[in-house]
Order: structure tokens, then C-alpha cells, then sequence
């Protein structure tokens, strides 16, 4: 599992000092990126690979609401991984580590956004980082 710690602006939030619904999205990319840098396969790597994920489905509960200046912690895990999509856990913890949020999140590997089947090597790269 990966965690990523970003603190929450008041931009971001609506107006009751709450992160709006939107910001969430941003969020959970946040920490699927930090997730992928970690693993050795950032973002820029699987580009030169000619290989992106799409979010093809994204199913997210709002628990509780992260409020304005707390430091939201990310975590992501991989529970899933096929050739042609993965599916990832991600949940979302308050300064006080209380879950806030959950999300579902399928994404299809791309090429010229169209699915493709990703290289043997590569998935074994995303498999050693899987999580029951």
C-alpha cells in the first residue's frame, strides 16, 4: 500500500470549509501518481512506453468530510491487475486517521486511446505490488 500526505487549501474547498466533491477526484489521481512513482513506473516512464491508463469507472463514498488546512493522507493499493486493466483501492484518512473517503477506481491501459494489452514485463511489475 502507498500513502501520499497533501494538506487541503481553502480554494479547494466549499462553502462550508469542506473539500468540494470535485477536489476529491484531483486528490485520489494525486495519489495513484505518487503510487505509480513509487512502483518505477511514473506517468512520464509509461508515456515513453507509448502506454496510459484511463479511469474507466471510479465508485467513491463520502464518509467524512476533510475540512480546510488538514493534511489529507492517500492511501492506494493495487488489487487487481489483468493485461488490459487494473483496479485499484484507495481511501482517504483525516489528520485525526479517521476514513473520510473510498474509492473503486478500474483503468483501462491505453495506447493512442485505444485499449491495449500491456508487455509481460510490465505487468509483472504492476503484479509485485498487488494486494489482496
Amino acid at each position: 500500500m502507498f500513502e501520499f500526505k497533501r494538506k487541503i487549501y481553502g480554494y479547494e474547498c466549499d462553502v462550508y470549509g469542506h473539500l468540494n466533491n470535485s477536489n476529491y477526484l484531483q486528490l485520489l489521481e494525486a495519489g495513484r501518481a505518487e503510487a505509480l512513482i513509487e512502483m518505477g513506473i511514473p506517468v512520464a516512464k509509461l508515456l515513453e512506453m507509448d502506454i496510459s491508463i484511463f479511469v474507466s469507472n471510479i465508485d467513491i463514498s463520502y464518509i467524512k468530510p476533510l475540512k480546510m488546512e488538514e493534511v489529507a493522507k492517500v492511501k492506494t493499493k493495487t488489487v487487481k491487475i489483468t493485461k488490459v486493466k487494473g483496479l485499484w483501492l484507495q481511501e482517504i484518512y483525516n489528520e485525526a486517521n479517521e476514513l473520510c473517503t473510498k474509492a473503486v477506481v478500474t483503468g483501462v491501459f491505453t495506447t493512442k486511446g485505444k485499449p491495449v494489452r500491456i508487455s509481460n514485463e510490465l505487468i509483472q511489475l504492476m503484479l509485485n505490488f498487488l494486494e489482496g
